[in-house]
C-alpha cells in the first residue's frame, strides 16, 4: 500500500536542498536519508534521500542526484510516497493511516447515520474527514478528539459528536429576513 508522506516545497539555497511539508506522523521513519520514496508524478521519482535536516523548524532534504538549485525547483510540489505494508499500524493507538479511515461509517453518538469516509484531506493545521453522506452530499468533519472521539476499526465505524450547526443543513439567515423593528422611519 502506498502512503503520502510528504510534499516538496521550495528549493533552499544552492546545493539542492528542498523544503518538505510533512505528511506522516512518523517522519524519522518514513523521511531518513536511504529511504527510496516513489512519487506523484511519477516520473519525478523514485527519489533517494541523501541527507535530512531541520533548519528553523522545517525539515529539509536532499535527494541522491540532485545537486543544484535548479534540480530542486523542478521538484517542487512533488509527492513523497512510501510503501507501507497494509496490516502495519502507527505505534499511537489514537493515530490511524488514511488508508484505514477510508470507507469506514460515520455516525454520531447517538447513533443516526451521517455517511462513509471518502478521504481524508490534510490541511496545514487540522486533518479533515470529508464524509459522503446517502444522498451524495459531502460534510466536511474536524478530524479532532473532541468532534471525533471514537474511531473503532473493528466495528468499521467512526463515531463523531458534532457542534451545532456541523450537519445541520439549515441556510444561513440573511439579515434582511432576522426578527427586529419592521417599521419604517415616517410611519
Amino acid at each position: 500500500m502506498q502512503l503520502v508522506v510528504g510534499r516538496i516545497g521550495r528549493a533552499h539555497g544552492i546545493k539542492g536542498e528542498v523544503s518538505i511539508e510533512v505528511r506522516t506522523d512518523e517522519p524519522e521513519l518514513r523521511l531518513a536519508p536511504g529511504a527510496v520514496l516513489a512519487t506523484d508524478p511519477a516520473a519525478t521519482g523514485p527519489l533517494t534521500i541523501a541527507t535530512g535536516r531541520v533548519h528553523s523548524g522545517r525539515l529539509m532534504l536532499r535527494f541522491e542526484g540532485v545537486s543544484d538549485r535548479t534540480g530542486a525547483e523542478a521538484l517542487r510540489n512533488t509527492l513523497l510516497i512510501a510503501e507501507v505494508d497494509p496490516q502495519e499500524t502507527p505505534e499511537d493507538p489514537e493515530e490511524f493511516y488514511d488508508h484505514q479511515l477510508i470507507d469506514l461509517d460515520v455516525v454520531t453518538v447517538d447513533g443516526r447515520e451521517v455517511g462513509r469516509i471518502a478521504e481524508v484531506s490534510h490541511l496545514p493545521y487540522q486533518d479533515l474527514l470529508v464524509v459522503r453522506r446517502p444522498d451524495g452530499t459531502e460534510v466536511l468533519i474536524p478530524f479532532v478528539a473532541e468532534i471525533v472521539p471514537e474511531i473503532d476499526l473493528e466495528e468499521q465505524r467512526a463515531v463523531i459528536d458534532p457542534p451545532p450547526g456541523l450537519l445541520d443543513e439549515a441556510p444561513a439567515e440573511d439579515a434582511a429576513d432576522a426578527p427586529g423593528d419592521d417599521t419604517v422611519d415616517g410611519d
